[in-house]
């Protein structure tokens, strides 16, 4: 198996896609970890403030402090 920046129930803040927009600032959970998709891992997140879950790539992932 593959070894991954992240695991299933870190908490991690997400970067979404548009330049410098953040998601909701209450920080995610890793749900699942996903298949790589042109060359960068993926993973499907959480934040407890939303009710449906957001796939991310690695780069747009920070550990949350």
């Amino acid at each position: 198996m593959t070894k991954t920046k992240y695991r299933i129930g870190d908490r991690v803040d997400f970067t979404s896609g548009t330049v410098g927009r953040p998601g909701s600032g209450q920080g995610y959970t890793v749900m699942k970890i996903l298949p790589v998709e042109q060359g960068e891992q993926q993973y499907r997140i959480k934040s407890s403030s939303e009710q449906h879950e957001r796939v991310a790539s690695e780069s747009q992932l920070d550990p949350r402090g």
